[in-house]
């Protein structure tokens, strides 16, 4: 019973670091293409979509990494993760548009 339990809570732990991992690697990632954008007329106006991924990423993904290094709450954490995740999907997509179109 015990060692079921805690191969679950080990399962859970992972899935939530998995999760909080890919939206780190992620939100870091948007920096570098962010980056590669055409400058367009050279204001630099594309660096403000920098801000809502960083509310995205410290409002969903950071406290979900948080509870999953303390090992607290992962279904939580989990949630909070994936929610980061789709966020982040819906951002994106509305910002490529934006560049490239």
């Amino acid at each position: 019973m015990q060692n079921e339990r805690s191969e679950s809570r080990w399962t859970l732990r992972t899935i939530a670091f998995v999760v909080a991992g890919a939206g780190t690697l992620f939100w870091l990632y948007t920096f570098y293409a962010i980056a590669q954008v055409p400058a367009g007329d050279g204001t630099g106006f594309q660096w403000v979509a920098v801000m809502p991924l960083g509310a995205i990423f410290f409002a969903l993904v950071l406290p979900a990494l948080v509870l999953t290094l303390k090992g607290r709450r992962l279904p939580l954490a989990i949630v909070l993760g994936c929610a980061g995740l789709v966020a982040f999907a819906f951002l994106w997509n509305q910002l490529l548009n934006e560049f490239y179109h």
